[in-house]
């Protein structure tokens, strides 16, 4: 059995670590991304590296073309990766009836907390929550 902990990171927080114009974010989340793969200790879901890819070549101001991005999701498919079952669904819908988040963050808590995650690096929800025993961290708090 492994002593290592597992680390969830949240989209936005790899979107940051990947977009030139987040200034201070950027860093922050680099930084973190970084020392996370030093540790070979990364999770992710496949919900978080669709949401990466779109965010990546759409969303940011200075979109990436496909291939790039496409890299970049790749590279992260190189940790732990969740890939969510019909029970994950059904899991994740009272996660988010039972904590009043939205759906789609109830699918990554719920990814978290079968990877054996301890904790998820998101700023998208409450800093110090626990949910589904995975304590949520914000990088830039």
């Amino acid at each position: 059995m492994s002593d290592r902990t597992w680390e969830f990171v949240d989209t936005n927080v790899l979107v940051y670590a990947n977009d030139l114009t987040a200034g201070g974010k950027r860093e922050r989340a680099a930084d973190l991304v970084s020392a996370i793969w030093k540790q070979r200790s990364g999770c992710v879901s496949i919900q978080v590296l669709q949401e990466l890819y779109v965010n990546l070549t759409r969303k940011v101001p200075q979109p990436l073309d496909g291939r790039p991005a496409s890299r970049i999701v790749t590279d992260l498919a190189q940790w732990r990766v969740h890939s969510p079952q019909p029970t994950d669904l059904e899991a994740a819908i009272e996660i988010h009836l039972q904590n009043r988040i939205s759906f789609w963050d109830a699918m990554i808590i719920r990814s978290a907390s079968r990877l054996g995650c301890s904790r998820i690096w998101s700023e998208d929800l409450n800093p110090g929550q626990i949910i589904a025993g995975v304590r949520v961290e914000n990088p830039f708090a």
